[in-house]
């Protein structure tokens, strides 16, 4: 997850923490604001749903277009939380996730929502979880620690950011987060496990994102964190790579995968994530997202509002000139084969170039 993606998710967990002596209505319980201004508000994340658009953002504002792009229509939304990704696995059945843990769910295309968890159950679905493991495994010193964690959750309520999400299909899936926060599905969101004894990630950072390449599921965190599922050891073991610094995001497809992160650094692997080699980006700023193009072609973002193209096998990624340029924290294809980004400035779709 990019840097200013981050800002936003404190900057509301600095605010409720104001509003809570004024006696406010938890955004938990708020439902998103219809607005005629929320297209060109901040958004975090669109995707495609089939033919139809989903994006994500500010408030708890959920948007959707069945045009590519030109016009949208607002959701309905039972949380006034800062969304930050969305997810959809099939046409119709999609997640999104966002501040205070929440997770939400549509099943008619990102046009109606509704709220499956929030922070305020996370901390005892972790105690729960862990200390049933602590009572058959007694000898076992985590489960203990892991217990205590959800305990902490607990008291220090809702304030936990959920970061990114992704589902194989319309029953498993994952949401991870801030100091290693997961938690995964089985039946479509009824039920969650927490899998923070499921990381090699000892050091608890932050995960940002988490993405399926088609032959490997990576999660992208602080600090050079980087994991990728291990079917046969039911855990995300850690990959090495040579960047220490934080990754924002994996984009790729069968045979390779792109991990890209701070100052411009994107890293290049086509073994499987047995080795990274440095792809260069010209950039000294953030690459904050990723997408392929309709000619199978990765395109990256910055947090400035540069475009990069790689084409074929150039170990170079070309910059394409921007009018205008903004933040862009999302990019999808839509049905036309256009590009659509969102960010700061809201939902545009990008002229062919």
């Amino acid at each position: 997850m990019c840097s200013f993606k981050k800002a936003l998710a404190l900057l509301l967990v600095l605010w409720q923490a104001v509003a809570q002596a004024s006696g406010y209505v938890d955004v938990l319980d708020l439902p998103a604001r219809p607005s005629a201004l929320a297209v060109r508000s901040p958004l975090l994340d669109v995707t495609s749903a089939g033919q139809r658009l989903v994006a994500v953002g500010q408030r708890g504002h959920i948007l959707y277009s069945d045009d590519d792009g030109k016009q949208w229509q607002q959701a309905s939304v039972p949380v006034s939380s800062d969304l930050n990704a969305v997810y959809f696995p099939t046409p119709e059945q999609g997640w999104a996730v966002g501040n205070d843990g929440v997770v939400l769910h549509s099943s008619d295309a990102g046009a109606t929502w509704k709220k499956q968890l929030d922070g305020r159950q996370i901390g005892a679905l972790s105690v729960k979880h862990y200390a049933a493991l602590a009572a058959a495994d007694p000898d076992n010193e985590q489960w203990p620690l892991r217990v205590a964690d959800g305990q902490r959750l607990v008291e220090e309520g809702a304030d936990k950011p959920l970061l990114d999400l992704w589902f194989a299909d319309d029953k498993l899936g994952y949401v991870v987060g801030v100091f290693n926060l997961i938690l995964r599905t089985e039946d479509g969101g009824q039920n969650w496990t927490p899998f923070q004894d499921r990381t090699d990630n000892p050091q608890n950072f932050h995960l940002n994102a988490i993405t399926s390449t088609g032959d490997g599921l990576y999660i992208a965190g602080e600090q050079g964190l980087l994991l990728k599922w291990d079917d046969a050891a039911q855990r995300f073991a850690a990959v090495q790579t040579p960047y220490q610094g934080s990754f924002f995001g994996v984009v790729g497809k069968p045979g390779e995968a792109l991990v890209y992160g701070l100052r411009g650094n994107v890293l290049r692997s086509t073994d499987g994530g047995l080795s990274w080699t440095p792809f260069d980006s010209g950039l000294q700023v953030s690459v904050t997202a990723a997408t392929v193009d309709a000619q199978g072609h990765y395109r990256m973002f910055s947090q400035a509002g540069h475009m990069l193209v790689a084409r074929d096998d150039s170990p170079r990624l070309q910059l394409v000139p921007q009018q205008n340029p903004s933040p862009v924290a999302g990019a999808a294809l839509a049905a036309d084969g256009s590009l659509v980004l969102v960010g700061t400035r809201g939902a545009r779709a990008l002229l062919e170039q």
